[in-house]
């Protein structure tokens, strides 16, 4: 089994997974991990682009099997390797709406949040406010839909980590790089601190970053991730083929 990867939030989705198995008594095959150079453009190469068309992070190679897309990753090795991270019968529908909601929801916003905040410094301040209005606003609302949802639970459906918890903390967890504020919402800043305190969780963020960086990166790494965030968010880059 190989992971092409990198350290970013949907990266850390796939690691996090991983270490989750083991933890729970998973014998896993070996699994090879290659770092994927985003700001060298290496995940647009032919080699990538035979395993992942849509030329994005994370792949799963499995035998004849390459998987794109981290949540479909994520149930995948759920399904290949079950545990409670996806559990039987009705209860495995209330995760994988949670799942895709983060798909469709969360991702995306956040990134898009993420990208007008940190990422296009040469675009004029007048053209970033709408969309950072709007993702703001929207990010917001994201944060207040994970909070009531937690009313009561320890994790997303219920008391047990799920592979829905797994999708969410990546993102949720940098609020601070994104300015997406969750302190008004203490369920979500609770779950935030519970996820973190688990050994796997702790072991998969380590994939790709010093331990000492796991929550709080050097101004080297900061200054390094903004310049590629800066380049593949310039539409200079921006490709309509590939």
């Amino acid at each position: 089994m190989e992971i092409w990867t990198a350290a970013t939030p949907n990266g850390w989705k796939v690691s996090i997974m991983i270490e989750e198995l083991i933890e729970a008594g998973v014998k896993l095959p070996e699994c090879q991990v290659r770092s994927i150079n985003l700001a060298a453009g290496e995940q647009f190469t032919p080699e990538f682009t035979a395993k992942n068309p849509n030329q994005k992070i994370p792949v799963l190679i499995d035998g004849d099997l390459s998987i794109m897309e981290s949540c479909a990753i994520l149930q995948y090795l759920a399904e290949k390797h079950p545990t409670d991270l996806l559990p039987s019968g009705a209860a495995r529908w209330d995760v994988l709406q949670w799942l895709y909601w983060q798909a469709a929801n969360v991702g995306p916003v956040f990134g898009n949040k993420l990208s007008y905040t940190r990422y296009m410094d040469d675009v004029d301040p007048e053209q970033k406010a709408h969309p950072l209005e709007r993702f703001g606003k929207e990010g917001r609302r994201l944060v207040a839909v994970l909070g009531a949802r937690l009313e009561g639970r320890d994790y997303v459906c219920g008391d047990a980590l799920t592979i829905a918890d797994i999708a969410l903390y990546p993102w949720v967890r940098g609020w601070k790089w994104s300015k997406i504020n969750i302190t008004d919402q203490p369920n979500v800043e609770a779950w935030v601190k519970r996820v973190r305190a688990r050994p796997a969780v702790e072991r998969g963020l380590g994939w790709g970053v010093p331990k000492d960086e796991i929550d709080q990166w050097s101004a080297e790494r900061k200054a390094a991730y903004a310049k590629s965030g800066a380049r593949i968010a310039n539409n200079a880059q921006l490709r309509t083929e590939v």
